[in-house]
């Protein structure tokens, strides 16, 4: 019996200008100016994989486990499922404590914006404090200081808010997903 493959969840594939507008939005700073050239070298570069469909440019065999060992498969995906099976040992054994993943959704801190620390923050303190007095493990995501760093898992995370909230956001490239999966995949 033959599998019948489903498709048609996917967005069509950008067009040319709107694959440039996303690029060049990261480089969106005087500062670059003087490497306009650089830039657009890079862009042709990345136009080509993304026309060629090189979704996973390092691979290995699949190895032992696998229906063909022998499969070339992305060397992330494999780290990836590695530390979400790590994780998922550690949550079997009776002896990991429980815990409780805590989101500071606010984007901005006293770093970013004048002033003092958001009210989020305090917030998710006080939550942290109350999830520790319970004998839990609090693991407390601050989306503030992701974006202090620009963490493409920032852009996951807001992604996904957006949309849950029915907000049209821009899809997030694949590379992006395992950081937050491999992180946060014990609790």
């Amino acid at each position: 019996m033959s599998t019948k493959i489903r498709t048609g969840q996917a967005a069509p594939p950008l067009e040319r200008a709107a694959f440039h507008e996303r690029f060049v939005v990261h480089f969106h700073d005087p500062a670059f100016e003087a490497e306009a050239d650089a830039i657009a070298r890079l862009e042709d570069i990345a136009w080509g994989a993304y026309q060629e469909g090189r979704k996973a440019p390092f691979t290995r065999p699949a190895g032992p486990g696998f229906g063909d060992p022998s499969y070339p498969t992305s060397v992330e995906w494999l780290e990836t499922r590695g530390r979400l099976i790590a994780a998922q040992q550690r949550w079997r054994e009776p002896a990991t404590p429980s815990r409780v993943l805590l989101i500071c959704g606010s984007a901005r801190n006293d770093g970013s914006c004048p002033g003092e620390v958001s009210k989020t923050w305090r917030l998710t303190d006080l939550a942290r404090e109350v999830v520790d007095g319970m004998g839990v493990q609090a693991d407390v995501l601050d989306l503030s200081e992701e974006e202090r760093w620009r963490d493409p898992a920032l852009v996951e995370v807001l992604r996904l808010v957006d949309e849950r909230a029915g907000f049209p956001a821009p899809k997030t490239p694949p590379w992006l997903r395992p950081r937050l999966h491999g992180r946060y995949a014990g609790g």
